[in-house]
């Protein structure tokens, strides 16, 4: 059995479109799903008890059900309640949604992490609440949590190969589309495997990198 790589490396232009697509749906989600997560995190730890109950209902929800199905309920189910929505939209509903319930649980934990005469201590300097949160909790419980954030985040972008199922132009659509027209399964995916692992050291080491100088200090 011979393999031909260079079949599949010719098509070089459809695998950067998909890595384009893999990475900019990784991003919006990224900065859509971390903002939802702080949100709910807050909520869950100080918010008043009916909000909680309702995060807490969102967030048990997408953690205790597949990723592919809340997208197939987004882009197919939607639509029979009148929503009708592009592949690529929803796509990233389903990303953030996903990404902003796992990020809540992870900030809540860096938020409870935080000794309580910190915050007391907040509050005899006339901080109100928002202040308290943004600037006394928030940044060190993100430097907690971060790790598993990053990781959290990563575990997202592969999760997105699925978005190919709804014809969403990522990187598994490229390598599946590739090998349907020369029939180098073998050599496709094992590329998209390479290429896959590739993009996560380097979203591994990025926010690594940026983490410490905007996200929670150095």
């Amino acid at each position: 059995m011979s393999f031909d790589f260079w079949a599949v490396l010719a098509e070089w232009p459809l695998l950067l479109k998909g890595v384009a697509w893999t990475l900019g749906l990784t991003a919006i989600a990224t900065v859509l799903g971390m903002a939802v997560g702080v949100a709910c995190a807050w909520a869950r730890a100080w918010g008043p008890g009916w909000l909680k109950w309702i995060v807490g209902t969102y967030v048990e929800l997408i953690r205790n059900t597949p990723f592919i199905v809340q997208l197939f309920f987004i882009f197919f189910g939607l639509p029979a309640a009148g929503v009708k929505l592009t592949p690529e939209a929803a796509s990233i509903i389903a990303m953030v949604l996903n990404l902003g319930a796992y990020a809540t649980e992870i900030v809540r934990a860096g938020i409870e992490a935080t000794p309580r005469g910190q915050i007391e201590a907040a509050v005899s300097l006339a901080l109100n609440r928002a202040q308290v949160f943004l600037r006394v909790v928030l940044p060190p419980a993100m430097k907690k949590v971060w790790p598993a954030m990053v990781s959290q985040i990563i575990i997202v972008m592969l999760g997105s190969a699925v978005c190919s199922q709804i014809s969403v132009e990522d990187l598994s659509y490229a390598a599946n589309l590739i090998q349907s027209r020369n029939f180098r399964a073998f050599e496709a995916f094992i590329v998209a495997t390479l290429v896959y692992l590739g993009l996560s050291i380097a979203v591994r080491r990025l926010f690594d990198w940026a983490g410490p100088r905007f996200f929670f200090g150095r």
